[in-house]
């Protein structure tokens, strides 16, 4: 539109705004420049058509000009330096303490959040305290165990001079809201359900494939070496004679426990050699140390060789236990194994209460004091094992930096592997929860691996000894690393077999291949051998174990089981005549052999005992009779029904705790 014709349109709005009425305008047009008397100075020239005017604004209240930066459209500041911006105040630890105890508190009573959400959010809260305030851990711990009544002594459990060290440096170091919080809520707290056994890749884990076909099995020799195996002495220097051994609050025959019912008077006195409900007293050590050769047959020969899978002190609270305890312990039950089974070699394993806090191991690989902070104990066994003559120098060595495990061939060809499985134990060691999801964070299964290669390597034959469990019902350990623990690779001709201890109770697991996808005699390929307790804890006999082996290949020919029955041991106070009893309860061969077609110098390997498993799949007889065996025939041992037996033959074909956890129904695995 040119000028006159906008000049023109112009007009005409002016003419119809009038024509509308005297008092009201219909339209206005602005004059095209910036009316620049507004302010008195501006930044800009405001008359200029390129740009809008930028006006000098003054604040009449601080009597100065905002800056032209301040409105600069070519100048967009990323933040404001200037003006304050304020953060909390810093809280002090004992402030942060109370912080989260309230937090977690609100979490707890939060109708919203289910169980599992609850506990992962409430170790998310502990997670941010111990990192900011490690020296809180404790408190905060002590608090929570007070406010959840978790127990009537909470300080005595959870101070730092108790578990309370121990919780703040894994819930510092654990993935709290993933995996490891989920597997601690799980399994320590029944909050979450158990997550899943994490999908096992082992590309690269093997140094060399299978051998296909097998190398040809060792002939037997027709000579037989005896190997006495002991475990879970659980020696107590503190038993009390004569004081409660009925007790309310564990560990019962000590002078500081009562029974609640009856807090004025002894219910239940402790017999002198023992009870169902405490540990090992001195004088039931000392007859067994004497029972053994005689019924073993070895008061002149000795044996070939024994093995101690570990546990050797009383069941102590936490605040009960010292360093000094447990090394006074393995002082005196090696010697008096070394006096009594000797000359020949003892290989121990350590237990989950041979150490101090009781139950833990740490990963080296988190470096510094925590890495190292156990190293005491593996120097202080190791230079036991070495002072005994039990292990060589070159496996002492390893031993002191390497959990206290070791290797030593003898000079007969067996190779004997020693490991610290507290690394895989479920309820009680709180660093197996931390980096869950790696099968292998303590790096003790690649050494372990690399150990069976040399032995096949070398046409080795090897006994593995350990303390906790790797399958049985799927309680003692966890699922990942023992699911790592798969023997498929090595067994049959290098794992002759497997031992440990740890559940006081007479138990065995069978190892199939393929993680036990078929199972069968023909994929049945190793055993481990659960060795029943000298410790009559809890409601159980005392007992130990014999086997006899072959020379050449060995493995196993028979196992003969002794036990001492705990409830005839009131009767042998107020008198020096006598002491108890042991006497051979079964012999394995005869026991559950006796409808399997089996040579008398065949071994009692895994296709064996498979067999027996089938075998009470159709007698229930000889069902019953394992959970007698199981109980070292307790007369406390608790009837077992039908699904009970179908659970225990299942549990008995789990050499993994992930598959006794994934295939077997849960609650039958003691009696």
């Amino acid at each position: 539109m040119s000028l006159l014709s906008r000049l023109a349109f112009l007009c005409f709005i002016a003419v119809a705004s009038v024509a509308v009425g005297a008092d009201v305008r219909s339209a206005y047009t602005a004059p095209g420049t910036f009316p620049t008397s507004v302010y008195e100075s501006y930044w800009n020239d405001p008359t200029a058509t390129s740009a809008q005017p930028q006006p000098v604004i003054s604040d009449p209240a601080t009597h100065s000009d905002f800056p032209e930066m301040l409105t600069d459209p070519a100048n967009f500041p990323k933040n404001d330096t200037v003006d304050p911006h304020p953060l909390p105040t810093p809280l002090q630890p004992t402030q942060l303490l109370q912080q989260a105890i309230g937090q977690i508190k609100s979490v707890a009573s939060n109708s919203v959040l289910d169980t599992c959400a609850k506990c992962q959010s409430s170790f998310a809260i502990a997670k941010m305290l111990v990192l900011a305030a490690p020296e809180q851990g404790p408190l905060l711990a002590e608090a929570i165990c007070i406010y959840f009544n978790f127990s009537s002594t909470c300080y005595n459990e959870y101070s730092e001079l108790a578990l309370g060290s121990v919780f703040t440096q894994v819930v510092a170091l654990g993935d709290m809201s993933g995996y490891d919080g989920q597997l601690i809520c799980s399994r320590l707290l029944n909050l979450c359900p158990v997550p899943p056994t994490v999908p096992l890749n082992t590309t690269g884990w093997f140094a060399k494939p299978k051998p296909n076909p097998l190398p040809p099995p060792k002939q037997p020799s027709g000579e037989r070496l005896k190997v006495l195996h002991v475990s879970d002495i659980h020696i107590d220097p503190r038993y009390a004679t004569g004081f409660e051994a009925n007790c309310t609050a564990y560990l019962c025959c000590r002078e500081n426990v009562r029974n609640a019912a009856s807090p004025g008077r002894v219910v239940l006195p402790a017999p002198r050699y023992g009870s169902y409900l405490c540990d090992t007293p001195m004088s039931l050590m000392l007859a067994a140390m004497e029972a053994i050769p005689v019924l073993t047959e070895t008061e002149v020969t000795g044996f070939n060789f024994s093995l101690f899978t570990g546990d050797l002190t009383a069941h102590d609270p936490d605040n009960q236990y010292s360093r000094a305890f447990v090394e006074q312990a393995q002082v005196v039950v090696y010697d008096l194994l070394k006096k009594y089974v000797g000359p020949a070699p003892v290989y121990a394993t350590l237990g989950n209460h041979d150490t101090y806090t009781q139950f833990q191991m740490i990963p080296y690989y988190l470096g510094g004091p925590l890495g190292k902070q156990f190293n005491w104990l593996y120097e202080h066994v190791s230079s036991l094992w070495y002072h005994n003559g039990w292990l060589p120098m070159n496996s002492v060595e390893y031993a002191r930096t390497h959990y206290a495990a070791y290797s030593v061939k003898r000079p007969d060809g067996l190779r004997i592997i020693s490991l610290d499985t507290d690394m895989c134990m479920t309820s009680l060691n709180y660093f197996s929860y931390v980096d869950a999801t790696t099968p292998d964070p303590f790096g003790i299964l690649r050494w372990l691996t690399d150990e069976l290669q040399d032995a096949e390597d070398a046409g080795e034959r090897v006994w593995i000894i350990g303390h906790v469990i790797s399958g049985w019902d799927g309680t003692q350990s966890q699922l990942n690393p023992t699911n790592l623990c798969s023997v498929d690779r090595f067994s049959p001709h290098v794992i002759a077999n497997i031992f440990y201890g740890h559940n006081h109770e007479d138990q065995f697991s069978v190892f199939y291949a393929n993680n036990a996808t078929i199972i069968n005699t023909e994929t049945a390929l190793a055993v481990s051998w659960i060795s029943p307790s000298l410790t009559p804890l809890t409601n159980l006999n005392s007992g130990f174990r014999m086997y006899e082996v072959d020379s050449a290949t060995f493995e196993v020919l028979d196992a003969y089981t002794w036990i001492s029955r705990v409830d005839e041991f009131p009767s042998l106070d107020n008198q020096t005549d006598i002491g108890p009893t042991y006497f051979l309860e079964y012999s394995a061969r005869e026991a559950y052999g006796g409808n399997i077609p089996w040579g008398t110098n065949d071994p009692l390997n895994a296709t064996w005992w498979h067999l027996v498993t089938e075998q009470m799949e159709t007698n229930t007889t000889l069902g019953q009779t394992f959970r007698k065996y199981q109980s070292k025939s307790s007369v406390r041992a608790i009837p077992c029904n039908e699904t009970c037996l179908t659970a225990s033959i299942c549990y008995m074909r789990s050499g993994s705790a992930s598959l006794a956890y994934e295939n077997c129904p849960r609650g039958y695995g003691s009696t």
